[in-house]
Formats: structure tokens, C-alpha cells, sequence
């Protein structure tokens, strides 16, 4: 493998995918930043990442960290149950209601996730708006949302709004969780994303393979850094057969080069010029009959047809050269495809990336900068590591980690070391 020509077209691909990753977290960061407010505290609600465990202010850190270990366990085990439950759907073929079930998500997540972010934001910028306008507004965006990510020929522009538009409100509902409860399920979120993806029986492994062995679409919500371009075949140039006889016309039998099997390759031989065997030849005769010919011709005379061994190994070895060629022909136009398709990324990874972003948005901006740079350095080593292994990989681990300790290291080093420096005049 050649690793300088992956590392020299990197470089795109990760633009590629960063500048969308980006723009999720920024405008996540700006929802949150101006909805959690001190005097418009973001409120606690109960989702399924919050079932065991309601967090309260006046509890101890052990109880809170009992409380959160409990909720991130749970939630953890749901997304398993819920992950196992699609692949086992796709593995006996209800892709049909796959489909349609992530297209009622999608329409669910932007008409009451959405509608609900939307309204907060009217009332606290004040926005004069009435409720019918709304109401058709927030109707024709659900469903122009729900057209653009699944329908095919819709622009790739479009497409990718759209499902950044999907990841921001699904982050920013999941930002009213409680502190706690919100880091230890990202960090059991990288660490169930790291074996589902790896691990030899993990859903996602086998969610892939079985899309890569059907050669079809995964059934999810993946953002797709480029669109797919969409190559016609053309057939090679076809074989063609021919036999003279008594200087009567011969039909011209074309044989594709896409239908190829074991037996046409035994019956094309690779001799040019000195003997041209042919068998199965049509030929007219007087009464426009068809007859069958076996002979060799040589130097324009005609005999009888010799079998030897040597011609046999010599067809049995072309027939084989040729399968060899079609299957790395092949196999080169897979990975051209995937090479002009671009790098994909899971609507999942969006969404925790910019969660953690919006939980650090609550609490300085220094934390904020300190935590995009962390998630962007990871989502660049994870880009690396998959332009050389070739293969899925987890998005979350990498970028999870260097986040999180990011966080913790610049909320409680940091930012009391830059604020007590600027306090007493020592920095500007």
C-alpha cells in the first residue's frame, strides 16, 4: 500500500468533513450559550439517558456519581438492544421498514425537537411571530428535511444541511441533561462506539459488513463528505467469432466482455494469426440451414479438429488469467468509487461531538476553545488512521477522550491560573 499518496490526499478529505463538524458545534455552542443564560437556566429533562437517576443540586458527588454511572449504564445497554434489533432487521431483509422508521425519526426530531428549540428561541430574542406562520414554516421544513435526506437526485448541499440541521437539535436537546449524567455517558458512549465498531461480534461491524457484502446502502444516517458519483459502464469491446467456408458469408458472433464464464473461456482461445481454432461457428448452407463446424484453419486450409493437451493447459490458463484480471478490474473500480465517494461519517458523531461542546459552552468560552481543539485534533488522528487501515473505524474514542480531559484539565488548571494572572495584572 502506498501510504504517501493516502497521507497527500488526505488533506481534502478531512477539510471535507471537518468544516461540516465545525459549523455543528459553533452553532450548537451559540444555541446553548444564549439559552443557558444566569438568568434563563437551562431546564433538567427526563429522556431515556436520565431513567434511573434524576440528579439533584443538594445531592453528594458519590450519589451523583452513582446516579450517573446507573443512567449511562442503562442508556448504553437500550442503544445496544435497540442497534442489535436493526441489524437483525436488515439481516432478514425488512430494509423497507428500516427505512421508513429513520424517516419518521427524522421527521419526529424536526418538527418537536426542532419546534420546541425554535419556540425557546422566538420567546427570548422576542421574535414577533404568530403561531400559523410558524406552525406552516416548521411543517415545510420537516418535510423538505425529511425529502432531502432520503430521496435520491436532491442537491448534495442540500442533503448535508439537512443533516446538519438533524445533529444540532438532537445535540442541543441532549445539552439538558444533567452535568454529570452528560460526561459519563459520553465517555461509555466512546467506549460501547470503540467495540461495537471493532469487536468481532459488535452491531455496527456487522451492520457494515452485510451492507458491504449486499453492496448496499447503509440504512442510517450517514453524512457523506462528497456526493456519489454515479459511473455508466460501458462493455468492452466484444470478442468476435467468425469461420469461412467455400467463400460463402459467415455470421459475425459478438461475445461481450461482461458476460464472461468458465466455459466461454474455454471456447475463446488467444491465437492470433497462425492457428485460429473455432467451434460452434454458424454457417448458412444451400438451404439456409444452420451446420456446425469444428476444424482449425491453418494458412487457409481447413482440418480436422486435434485435440492435445497443451492447447487445453493453454485455454485453461487464459480462462484463469482472465478471471484474475476481471476480479482486480473490479475490484480497482470499488475502491475507485469509494475514493470519489468521499469519507462518511455517522449523524451520531456530530451529535456527541457538539454535546460536549455545549456542555462546555455552559460553563466559559476558554473551555469551549480548549475542547474544539481537542475534538478536532482526534477527528484529524481518526481520518489518518482511516485512509491507512481502510476500513471503519470509531469516530468517538479518540476525539471523546482528548475532549473530555481537555475539559477537566482547563476548568479546573487553567482557567483559575489565566483568571488569577489577569486579576493581578501579570498577563493582558
Amino acid at each position: 500500500m502506498d501510504y504517501g499518496s493516502i497521507l497527500d490526499t488526505i488533506g481534502g478529505e478531512i477539510t471535507g468533513v471537518m468544516a461540516p463538524v465545525s459549523i455543528c458545534m459553533l452553532l450548537v455552542v451559540l444555541i446553548v450559550y444564549s439559552l443557558s443564560s444566569p438568568t434563563n437556566p437551562t431546564a433538567t429533562i427526563q429522556t431515556a439517558a436520565n431513567l434511573v437517576y434524576l440528579e439533584n443540586p443538594s445531592d453528594s458527588t458519590a450519589q451523583k456519581l452513582e446516579g450517573a454511572l446507573l443512567n449511562a449504564l442503562v442508556f448504553v445497554i437500550l442503544i445496544a438492544v435497540v442497534t442489535f434489533v436493526l441489524v437483525a432487521l436488515y439481516y432478514f431483509r425488512f430494509t423497507n421498514f428500516i427505512k421508513h422508521y429513520v424517516r419518521f425519526s427524522v421527521f419526529f426530531v424536526l418538527t418537536s425537537m426542532g419546534g420546541s428549540i425554535f419556540l425557546s428561541l422566538i420567546q427570548h430574542f422576542n421574535i414577533p411571530v404568530d403561531a400559523i406562520t410558524c406552525a406552516l414554516f416548521l411543517f415545510n421544513f420537516s418535510i423538505v428535511g425529511v425529502i432531502s435526506v432520503f430521496a435520491q437526485g436532491v442537491p448534495i448541499l442540500l442533503n448535508q444541511m439537512y443533516m446538519v440541521a438533524v445533529g444540532i437539535i438532537v445535540a442541543v436537546w441532549f445539552t439538558k441533561l444533567p452535568e454529570w449524567t452528560t460526561w459519563v455517558c459520553l465517555v461509555m458512549l466512546a467506549l460501547y462506539d470503540l467495540v461495537a465498531v471493532l469487536a468481532p461480534g459488535g452491531p455496527l461491524k456487522i451492520l457494515v459488513e452485510l451492507a458491504s457484502t449486499r453492496n448496499e446502502e447503509l440504512p442510517a444516517l450517514v453524512y457523506e463528505s462528497r456526493p456519489r458519483v454515479q459511473r455508466s459502464r460501458s462493455p468492452g469491446v466484444g470478442l468476435l467469432l467468425a469461420g469461412f467456408s467455400n467463400g460463402r458469408s459467415v455470421e459475425l458472433t459478438a461475445i461481450s466482455g461482461n458476460t464472461s464464464s468458465d466455459g466461454d473461456d474455454q471456447n475463446v482461445s488467444g491465437l492470433v494469426g497462425g492457428n485460429n481454432p473455432h467451434s460452434a461457428i454458424n454457417v448458412p448452407n444451400e438451404n439456409n440451414e444452420i451446420e456446425v463446424s469444428t476444424e482449425y484453419e491453418i494458412a487457409g486450409e481447413t482440418s480436422p479438429l486435434m485435440t492435445s493437451s497443451n492447447s487445453t493447459e493453454r485455454q485453461l490458463a487464459n480462462g484463469e488469467i482472465r478471471r484474475n484480471e476481471n476480479r482486480e478490474t473490479r475490484e480497482r473500480e470499488s475502491e475507485e468509487e469509494e475514493r470519489e465517494r468521499g469519507i462518511r461519517l455517522g449523524l451520531g458523531d456530530f451529535i456527541f461531538y457538539s454535546v460536549l461542546l455545549g456542555r462546555a459552552a455552559m460553563f466559559d468560552l476558554m473551555t469551549v476553545y480548549a475542547c474544539y481543539l481537542a475534538i478536532i485534533c482526534g477527528l484529524g488522528c481518526t481520518l489518518i488512521l482511516l485512509a491507512v487501515c481502510r476500513h471503519a473505524l470509531p469516530a468517538l474514542p479518540i476525539s471523546i477522550a482528548l475532549g473530555v480531559m481537555f475539559y477537566f484539565l482547563t476548568r479546573l488548571l487553567m482557567e483559575p491560573f489565566v483568571v488569577g494572572a489577569s486579576t493581578n495584572l501579570i498577563m493582558f
